[in-house]
């Protein structure tokens, strides 16, 4: 409620930005390369190293889009990333530029769940009439976020808070709410990057068998990966996983059989565990004798290590791949790296 309300905001204030400097491409992070680099340092916005001038525009909410765009077109567009590496991809909110950024853009690519709920209110202010809109959520099959034995939920917490307020209301029927990270799968991974080239190539014609080429070399070697985590979910000696944070690897742990217990709900707003949920997790370790405890990227880490501490786990990353910190987004990590990183431990966890 909180982005949504924010969003209206900005789509109100969109017009006073756009008469401020929206015709202005230096002003939407399209000047000289000097004017982009103190701009990115000044506004925390993330860009390609192309040279804006005659590049198609491609403006995305988090780095798996970000990385699979950059693989498919490199240097023929100028792509943006509105998160900041390093940032947390749940709370982030679009400034007026960001917002110009996104009407100035050929292509706006966005996940369509939860993280950037801002969007359709954005959208719904512009004039979409020349721009090409890829929402992640809609190019594969999308399932039920779930919640599983010992996970908090937000609901639970207020529960009885709600049960009192609610007393003799009848209730309308909420929707399900549908997990929104689909990159987590790299089966997924593979038809969003097909789907994503052949958009980009619709926008720029003129370099489409460029596109299709570095899609079919990006898909390549996301296959590769996929291989990986076959044989290795297939010759485990056991097929469960624990974190010890947020779930967003609901699609990974579908697509290859896994079981698996974390302390709250990939998009969960709370992260502060309650000590009945701690406590389920560490006897959860015991008893199945789990080797290793996993924390997502950017997170403090705390729950992982209290939990590893408490049992003589190990904790470790798991990659969900919504950001990467600045130095990493600097050296030019890649989803395929990071997926290469959860392919290594995920083998040890599971022997």
């Amino acid at each position: 409620m909180k982005k949504k309300l924010f969003a209206a905001a900005a789509a109100a204030a969109l017009a006073a930005a756009m008469m401020a400097g929206c015709g202005n491409k230096a002003a939407s992070g399209t000047g000289s390369a000097a004017e982009k680099k103190e701009e990115t340092k000044a506004e925390a916005k993330t860009e390609s190293p192309a040279s804006s001038e005659a590049k198609v525009s491609i403006v995305c909410t988090n780095f798996a889009e970000y990385d699979f765009a950059r693989a498919i077109a490199g240097d023929t567009a100028e792509i943006t990333m509105l998160l900041k590496p390093g940032a947390e991809s749940h709370t982030y909110e679009p400034s007026p530029e960001d917002i110009i950024r996104i009407q100035d853009s050929d292509m706006f690519v966005y996940v369509g769940g939860d993280s950037d709920e801002w969007v359709a209110d954005i959208l719904d202010s512009m004039d979409q009439s020349k721009m090409h809109v890829f929402k992640l959520m809609d190019q594969v099959d999308t399932v039920e976020e779930e919640h599983v034995e010992g996970m908090e939920t937000e609901e639970e917490e207020t529960k009885s808070e709600q049960d009192e307020k609610n007393l003799g209301k009848s209730q309308p029927e909420e929707e399900p709410e549908l997990d929104e990270h689909v990159w987590a799968s790299p089966v997924n991974a593979m038809q969003i990057v097909e789907k994503m080239s052949a958009q980009i190539a619709d926008i720029d014609p003129d370099h489409k068998a460029d596109y299709e080429k570095n899609a079919a070399d990006y898909i390549g070697k996301i296959r590769k990966l996929d291989e990986q985590f076959q044989d290795i979910t297939a010759n485990a000696a056991r097929k469960e996983i624990i974190v010890a944070d947020r779930f967003p690897f609901l699609y990974f742990v579908k697509e290859y059989g896994l079981k698996y217990y974390a302390a709250f709900p990939g998009c969960a707003s709370n992260t502060q565990p309650s000590a009945q949920t701690v406590a389920f997790l560490i006897d959860k370790v015991k008893e199945d004798q789990i080797p290793m405890v996993f924390h997502m990227e950017l997170s403090n880490e705390q729950m992982a290590n209290s939990i590893a501490e408490a049992t003589g786990a190990k904790s470790e990353l798991l990659n969900a791949v919504h950001n990467v910190s600045a130095e990493d987004f600097a050296k030019g990590v890649t989803y395929v790296d990071l997926m290469q990183h959860n392919a290594e431990v995920l083998k040890e966890a599971l022997n």
